[in-house]
């Protein structure tokens, strides 16, 4: 989408963009509720008055500053007192730890050299009875059929830039919801990860369906601690974030969020719509992130403007296998 060109038909969208501390994708999904109405003529806002406090002086800065480093060191040392919850933590984040080192380093191939700011998007539409129907058939989930469509994808990307398959299994990134562990709304940002072979050496997308399924089957099982328990600390978060262009543990990332199932209206306009945009970090140069919203399922596949400009060939293997999960029969 051009920002200076308007869209067809008059229609008008909206860019919400949340960091993932604020929310992650369910979390997002829950704040859709006070951004938007479920009937057309739902009633106006009331809007309180307002007024920004006032700029804080530059010694108050450094006063809180001060405090909150103190507070940071505070935790440490409490930390330090009760070695029986480090150990507790590490153990959990062991798992996950265990999971992303034990499949050996991710295949090298041309979709994993270090990002920079632009970014190319393709957009594959579907509807939800769909990826259900093809999920049913197979006794799969919907997000193993969208891991199966986006190998097919990749698998085509591949293939046009004269790269081998035949033995290739790309590792992919899948966030894991916590939320359903506790009670009440989704809020903040609560999930695990994990990481799942992509066997782009399978030809046939129904058998690479099966395979998918099978092996994210398994891994569910395991424990999931939150993100943040694997990767702990400022310091150590930002070494982590540095080390992230040269990292060999995973080759893309793939998300899907289930969004609301009704229409939603917006100052009594429809949303016609919802279109997830998944972000890129390190040497990941393309990922895909997936959205169902009343009845639609749309995918939007994003990628380095310089290492993986060619989107559109992603999306077009993506429908390609698509179309053959949806017109193939169940094989015993």
């Amino acid at each position: 989408m051009v920002r200076t060109r308007p869209l067809a038909g008059g229609r008008t969208a909206v860019y919400v963009r949340v960091h993932h501390v604020i929310a992650d994708g369910p979390a997002g999904v829950a704040m859709l509720g006070a951004l938007f109405d479920s009937a057309p003529d739902g009633p106006a806002p009331r809007v309180e008055p307002w007024m920004p406090a006032p700029v804080p002086a530059a010694n108050e800065l450094i006063v809180d500053n001060l405090r909150r480093r103190r507070a940071a060191a505070a935790r440490v040392l409490a930390a330090c007192t009760r070695p029986a919850t480090i150990v507790c933590r590490t153990r959990r984040a062991w798992a996950s730890v265990r999971e992303m080192v034990s499949g050996g380093r991710a295949p090298r191939c041309s979709l994993n050299r270090p990002i920079g700011a632009a970014r190319e998007f393709a957009i594959v539409r579907t509807e939800l009875a769909t990826m259900r129907r093809i999920s049913d058939r197979y006794g799969v989930k919907v997000n193993d059929v969208l891991l199966a469509v986006f190998a097919g994808g990749l698998r085509e990307l591949l293939r046009s830039r004269g790269e081998p398959v035949d033995n290739l299994e790309l590792r992919a990134v899948v966030p894991v919801s916590l939320h359903r562990e506790l009670p009440g709304p989704a809020r903040g940002n609560l999930l695990g990860q994990m990481i799942v072979p992509l066997p782009l050496w399978i030809d046939d997308p129904v058998r690479r369906l099966v395979s998918i399924a099978a092996d994210t089957a398994t891994r569910k099982r395991g424990v999931r601690p939150r993100r943040g328990a694997v990767v702990g600390g400022r310091t150590v978060r930002w070494i982590a974030l540095t080390l992230l262009s040269r990292q060999r543990m995973m080759n893309t990332y793939v998300a899907d969020v289930p969004g609301p199932p009704v229409p939603l209206y917006l100052f009594g306009a429809a949303v016609r719509e919802i279109v997830p945009v998944v972000a890129l970090m390190g040497n990941i140069a393309v990922g895909a992130g997936a959205f169902s919203y009343a009845g639609q399922f749309t995918i939007t596949v994003v990628g380095d403007g310089a290492v993986c400009p060619e989107v559109d060939v992603v999306a077009r293997g993506m429908e390609q296998t698509l179309r053959s999960l949806e017109a193939s029969r169940h094989r015993d």
